[in-house]
């Protein structure tokens, strides 16, 4: 599944209440177009002082260049910078990793990530 960066922000106003569709498009823009959503969970999270959504990504990478998208991604995402208004991305990990080279070069990512609300 493919989400057009430029569509995700012309809805921003629309998903106030949850990024989800924000954090998604960002996340398929790290990947260069070469990766493709294949699940996304998102749950509520509170601690004493903060609250916010917990995210879980699966992202898949078929062939060479797709990989080396992925790859990329994982390098990229613990200092990545989100832009996400009214949200800190307090954590973004990636948590399984499954890399196979037959038939052809395939990675798969699960990747999650805490938001919380930035008053």
């Amino acid at each position: 599944m493919q989400i057009d960066p430029a569509a995700a922000r012309s809805m921003q106003s629309a998903v106030r209440r949850s990024p989800w569709l924000l954090l998604l498009s960002t996340l398929l823009e790290l990947t260069e177009g070469k990766g493709e959503l294949v699940r996304h969970a998102e749950r509520s999270w509170a601690s004493a002082t903060f609250s916010g959504t917990r995210h879980n990504v699966v992202l898949s990478f078929t062939g060479v260049d797709a990989v080396s998208a992925g790859e990329a991604l994982i390098d990229a995402l613990p200092d990545h910078e989100f832009a996400i208004p009214r949200q800190l991305v307090a954590d973004a990990n990636v948590i399984a990793v499954e890399h196979t080279a037959l038939p052809q070069p395939h990675l798969q990512l699960e990747i999650e990530l805490l938001l919380l609300e930035d008053c």
